[in-house]
């Protein structure tokens, strides 16, 4: 059993050592899960009836140490918010449950391997692992920040195909391989008579989506629509921002802007919260923050500013699932929002949609909304933040489309597609990624930006506020970023476009034919036990 577990540690190392920001080294992804596929063959062997539970641990161990490995960073953003008491426990969900959940596909499949010959079985495996994925992207523990697809997010040249797929498609691709390559491995060790058929068949899987890959990077030409673009890095300290004098942060911004902006300059990008002072959307005209902003715009005939703010809207009864007892009467909404401004007096705002569990939103606010009176007459609210419901984009006043994505809504490739779909010409990612400290995980963010350009086929604009900003072309390319923890600005010529992509039209496709499937695979289990008994 030593054995199988030093196995298993050998596959979190290998998938560790081949998730961004471990660029050149990607490539591991493809033989990674490989050790772990011999210890489950071991353990798989002797047919004792403690089998399911050896599964379980040892895949467990797998997918716990690479997750933990991975994503370690994310302690630092809740304890930002919340404290090292709450960021302990709060950090077991994207530590243990994402883990969980790839081990339950694991344990599935060795059930259902049990019961069904070895192809649909590893078909099973497939569309379990798919869905768990799935579900770890729709409910409302969602985090899907280890999607294996998102793997491929440093050397994205592999990766040109997403277009097609999504980030599921290269989860899939990356299942197989590993499944094809461990066949291989033990028609070698066994002189198996099929090792012709298992090694030919796992070089067609390598070598097919890699050459297509490369063709469609190497081939794909951007049609010239150019618009000047500027994205800011004020790269004030998020402990300290909120404690500041919101103007000073606005002279700090403006100026920024001004040192790199042309007279022709259509779009300027501040960080998420850039003005952390709360502002009544009703009453936005009104507000300093916002007339300093427009003031700022008159220097520029076409400029059009997006920028991070944090907003409120008050009612006179409980309007949303979200809203929060006033105690000055009636309700409120607190939102992390995107606002446009304009040399009008138009003014558009986007809530962000995809909040953190635990953090920014109670999971399941429906669910635990019994608790309510509790939690208001401890001056909370079972729900957090605000948020909407539907993908948002912005237009500007000669007609551009921009995607507003904020923080870690970059994630979910068919949000930001809904977008696109919806008119969006370019994407505009603002984030605040100081709460991690200079760890791994401002650099996976920049990183899976990229996958979303593919996907796309959008340009995609980032303005961090400690870093890492900057632009990312329609081939996924990182064309101009800053330094980390630095106060600058960087301006771009960016490519409009409105073609639409295939996964912009069929969203998660893959993932929701493979939940299907996964459903239906997993009920032969009981089946078969029935039929058995």
């Amino acid at each position: 059993m030593k054995k199988n577990y030093l196995l298993a540690l050998l596959s979190a190392f290998l998938m560790w050592l081949a998730w961004p920001p471990n660029v050149w080294f990607a490539p591991l992804l493809l033989v990674g899960l490989v050790p772990l596929f011999i210890a489950l063959d071991n353990v798989v062997a002797p047919k004792e009836k403690t089998t399911g539970k050896k599964v379980f641990l040892t895949a467990g161990l797998t997918f716990l140490v690479w997750n933990t490995a991975s994503i370690y960073w994310v302690y630092n953003a809740i304890k930002a918010y919340n404290g090292w008491l709450i960021a302990i426990p709060v950090s077991l969900i994207p530590f243990g449950l994402g883990a969980l959940l790839m081990t339950f596909a694991f344990w599935l499949y060795y059930q259902l391997r049990t019961k069904i010959n070895p192809i649909i079985a590893y078909v099973g495996l497939i569309c379990f692992y798919i869905s768990m994925e799935y579900l770890h992207q729709s409910w409302d523990l969602a985090f899907p920040w280890m999607t294996l697809g998102n793997g491929f997010a440093g050397m994205h040249q592999l990766a040109q195909w997403y277009e097609y797929t999504g980030v599921y498609g290269g989860s899939i691709w990356i299942l197989l391989s590993n499944i094809l390559a461990f066949e291989t491995y033990k028609a070698i060790v066994r002189k198996d008579a099929k090792l012709v058929r298992f090694s030919v068949s796992w070089i067609l899987v390598l070598v097919l989506p890699i050459g297509f890959s490369l063709y469609q990077y190497n081939k794909y030409e951007e049609k010239s629509v150019p618009v000047n673009v500027v994205v800011v890095q004020p790269n004030i300290d998020p402990y300290d921002k909120y404690g500041s004098v919101s103007t000073n942060e606005l002279n700090i911004l403006t100026h920024l802007s001004d040192s790199v902006a042309q007279v022709n300059t259509e779009y300027f990008i501040w960080p998420e919260t850039a003005i952390p002072r709360y502002a009544d959307e009703e009453k936005i005209r009104s507000n300093p923050d916002f007339l300093y902003a427009q003031q700022f715009l008159s220097k520029y005939k076409n400029g059009t500013l997006i920028t991070g703010i944090e907003s409120v809207k008050f009612y006179n009864d409980k309007h949303t699932l979200s809203a929060k007892v006033n105690s000055n009467g009636g309700f409120f909404d607190n939102y992390n929002t995107a606002m446009q401004v304009e040399n009008s007096a138009e003014v558009e705002f986007y809530h962000k949609s995809k909040l953190v569990p635990g953090v920014e939103k109670m999971p399941f606010p429906k669910v635990f909304s019994f608790l309510a009176p509790v939690f208001e007459g401890l001056g909370g609210s079972v729900s957090g933040w605000g948020w909407q419901e539907k993908p948002g984009v912005f237009y500007s006043q000669s007609g551009i489309g921009v995607a507003p994505v904020v923080c870690y809504e970059s994630l979910w490739g068919s949000w930001i597609g809904e977008s696109v779909k919806n008119g969006a010409q370019f994407i505009a990612i603002i984030t605040n990624d100081g709460w991690w400290g200079n760890t791994s995980g401002k650099d996976q963010h920049l990183l899976y930006a990229k996958l979303r350009a593919i996907e796309t086929r959008r340009w995609v604009v980032r303005s961090a506020n400690t870093g890492i900003s900057g632009f990312i072309n329609q081939r996924g390319d990182i064309t101009n970023k800053s330094t980390w923890w630095t106060r600058t600005a960087l301006k771009e010529n960016i490519n409009l476009n409105d073609n639409i992509t295939t996964y912009v039209n069929t969203g998660d496709i893959l993932a929701q034919i493979c939940s299907i499937l996964a459903v239906l695979l997993a009920l032969i289990i009981p089946y078969k036990k029935w039929v058995k008994n």
